[in-house]
């Protein structure tokens, strides 16, 4: 039996609800849009991720006898707001960038069309997912850019929520790294996982030349050493007096890696281990993976600070009522006019007009009508749903390539790691020239 996902939701967009209901306006046709007002901590651009995961919880969005009984005993909603739950379907359409497009300030990553009753409901949804994922993606895509093509490794999962740590691994896999630690993630999303020994695992033997046998005996010569539970290079030299110069990898965890990295590297070419592995872990962030790029490391392990975003843990996404029907009958543009929270009222258009050489230039957005293509522009949103039905992909390998394309498509300065204005101007299309 599948659970429902109805009341991962916030109280208010239910009392709102049922206050629409006995208005009369529930069944106005709207227009919901989903948009970030700036990206985080000066950062050049942002990952729309998590839209296969709002796709989902679409499908399992459905109010049943338990929920109905929750809301019912709380007296959350009245019985005429219970009945019209009771029969809820999502009928309505849903655009959206792809998920993983990259995004700038204004760009609507997601268009919900529906009734307002039905639209309404889907705020703290999408919100939810929608901000996680796409705040892990941005910091995961900076840090896989920092590292070049050396793989990265998520290992962040005892550092969050249990069921954010298998969202952060498909986020982080998304953006470009190799593996996982989280064998859910694994298992729900077909993303390779990879993992070896803890340094728990050193201590319980008697001493390291143990451990070292027995994890060799039982894993194989392509395993890692964690070669930093004492000292560095008597490991070394151990672990390939063990595993002679097969030996897969090593693992630094502590101390100065841009050192240490140079002098195990050394050590295990003089003994012969020119292909043995180096991986580097310990509250790596882009900064850190970015300042070990002269040195001799072969993989990044990367946990606390890519599952938290690396400082931001959320994309200040917000999902706001942009068009409404009025008693005319007729579509009209509405927004937020309140201080350093304003919005563009009307439904939006978007693309990314690129150079002739293929370069992303402007996010052009057009209101209440189309931009138009000149010739080496990109349609940016995509149909998500229609009439209800989920209509686009919802795995993470769709969404992984399209990141990769997505992100070579920005001028070289997006790269940048330092703060700075996005790597392209969002322009709407009244302002472009």
């Amino acid at each position: 039996m599948t659970t429902s996902t109805a009341l991962l939701t916030d109280h208010y967009e239910l009392t709102m609800l049922q206050a629409v209901l006995a208005s009369g306006h529930a069944d106005r046709r709207c227009v919901f849009e989903t948009f970030a007002r700036r990206l985080s901590g000066g950062r050049r651009y942002g990952v729309v991720a998590g839209t296969g995961r709002v796709l989902e919880a679409l499908r399992h969005f459905r109010f049943g006898e338990a929920e109905l009984t929750f809301l019912r005993e709380r007296a959350v909603v009245d019985d005429r707001t219970l009945g019209w739950l009771a029969d809820y379907r999502f009928s309505g359409d849903i655009w959206g960038y792809a998920e993983g497009e990259v995004y700038f300030p204004g760009s609507p990553v997601l268009v919900v069309e529906s009734t307002f009753a039905e639209g309404v409901l889907l705020e703290t949804l999408v919100l939810s997912i929608l901000n996680h994922d796409s705040a892990v993606a941005s910091a995961a895509s900076r840090m896989t850019a920092a590292a070049g093509d050396r793989p990265c490794i998520e290992m962040g999962s005892r550092r969050t929520h249990e069921e954010s740590a298998v969202a952060a691994a498909r986020a982080t896999y998304l953006a470009g790294f190799g593996s996982t630690s989280n064998l859910e993630a694994g298992r729900r999303h077909g993303i390779p996982t990879a993992g070896t020994a803890a340094h728990s695992y050193t201590l319980l033997h008697d001493d390291e030349r143990e451990a070292f046998a027995n994890q060799l005996s039982s894993l194989g010569l392509s395993t890692t050493l964690l070669v930093d539970t004492y000292d560095v290079t008597a490991a070394v030299e151990l672990a390939v007096e063990l595993a002679g110069p097969e030996l897969g990898g090593v693992r630094l965890d502590s101390g100065d890696l841009v050192s240490q990295a140079h002098e195990v590297r050394a050590r295990l070419d003089a003994l012969g281990a020119h292909d043995t592995r180096i991986v580097v872990t310990s509250d790596l962030d882009e900064y850190a993976i970015a300042a070990l790029a002269a040195a001799p490391v072969d993989r990044y392990g990367v946990g606390t600070r890519v599952v938290t975003g690396s400082g931001h843990p959320a994309a200040g996404m917000v999902y706001k009522l942009v068009s409404r029907e009025n008693s005319a009958g007729r579509m009209e543009g509405v927004a937020k006019a309140s201080q350093e929270k304003t919005s563009v009222g009307g439904r939006k258009f978007a693309l990314r007009r690129r150079s002739t050489a293929g370069i992303a230039q402007a996010e052009i957005v057009g209101i209440d009508e189309r931009p138009q293509d000149d010739g080496d522009d990109r349609e940016l949103l995509v149909p998500l749903v229609r009439a209800g039905e989920v209509v686009a992909p919802t795995d993470v390998h769709t969404a992984r390539e399209h990141h990769a394309e997505a992100r070579a498509e920005l001028p070289l300065g997006a790269l940048r790691l330092s703060g700075g204005d996005p790597a392209i101007p969002t322009r709407y299309l009244n302002d472009w020239s």
